[in-house]
């Protein structure tokens, strides 16, 4: 690998300030396979850089701009990325085991298949990250942004998730295994309770159920939305979307299987799928409030 005296890279970071401000000058950091380990590169504008396949392992690198640099199967294990912004930075397959990331903005970056763990996470912007497959097990990710974060196949066992927004997230086949969860369930756990429904109808175009949850239903609540689900449920009335009554012989259907009727005054049941990791799944949805259900789009 190659080795970079401090005045080398100062250099070499001058070029790359020039390069960014005008594309005909300067020149774009080169810094592929670089050993760079240990490295003070703290506060330093290496946006857009290329350090495929560098080692930074225990670099400092707190409140650099890496976004838009191309870091796949980088070493970081140990480095300090504490407030480094890392937006849109390519991370496939990287390294960053016991990583400092604390508040770091990694939005919409990719962390496909890259080893997280024991990284420190808490309060980062990963809004929007590609994490299929990452290995976050042990991870701190207290109080992070994960909303519309791809974590399909990640490994989140033993990870801190405590006050984490996960709204919209894709945990499909994530491993939740001893992870320390946000809280999410918002409807009760034991006996009758009311939900609210948006269902197809006929005269009105939709219309909003109002729900009873009976007390040998199982009710399910998601880690990525507030969308719940039951088992057995009884219509106990039905409305238009503006608050309205609607006529009670009515049939209405469900959006997605519309031979799957509800009535006025009738228990239907279902098996409800028990994943706390999906929000739309078998079961028969429902919201905790009238309004949620109103602004739901199908």
């Amino acid at each position: 690998m190659k080795t970079y005296t401090p005045d080398e890279l100062q250099q070499i970071l001058k070029l790359h300030a020039e390069w960014l401000l005008d594309d005909t000058r300067g020149s774009r950091a080169d810094l592929r396979g670089a050993d760079l380990r240990g490295a003070d590169l703290s506060g330093a504008d290496l946006s857009r850089a290329d350090l495929r396949g560098a080692n930074l392992s225990e670099a400092n690198l707190s409140e650099a701009n890496l976004s838009g640099a191309n870091l796949r199967d980088a070493n970081l294990r140990k480095a300090n990325l504490s407030d480094a912004n890392l937006r849109d930075a390519n991370l496939y397959g990287a390294n960053l085991s016991g990583a400092y990331l604390r508040r770091a903005d990694l939005s919409r970056a990719n962390l496909s298949g890259a080893d997280l763990r024991g990284a420190d996470l808490s309060g980062a912007n990963l809004y929007g990250v590609n994490l299929r497959e990452a290995n976050l097990c042990g991870a701190d990710l207290s109080g992070a942004d994960l909303r519309d974060a791809n974590l399909s196949g990640a490994d989140l066992s033993r990870a801190d998730l405590y006050g984490v927004n996960l709204r919209e997230a894709n945990l499909c086949g994530a491993k939740i295994e001893k992870a320390t969860l946000p809280a999410f369930i918002i409807c009760p756990e034991e006996g009758r309770f009311i939900g609210w429904k948006k269902a197809r109808c006929s005269t009105h175009g939709y219309a909003v159920l109002k729900l009873r949850i009976e007390e040998n239903s199982k009710r399910i609540c998601s880690l990525i939305g507030r969308k719940c689900r039951a088992s057995r449920v009884t219509v106990v009335d039905a409305f238009t979307v503006d608050g309205k009554p609607v006529d009670p012989g009515l049939v209405f259907t469900s959006d997605k299987d519309p031979s799957f009727t509800y009535q006025v005054g009738k228990t239907v049941f279902v098996e409800a799928n028990e994943d706390i990791r999906v929000e739309c799944s078998h079961g028969i949805h429902f919201f905790m409030t009238r309004k949620e259900a109103v602004e739901y789009s199908f």
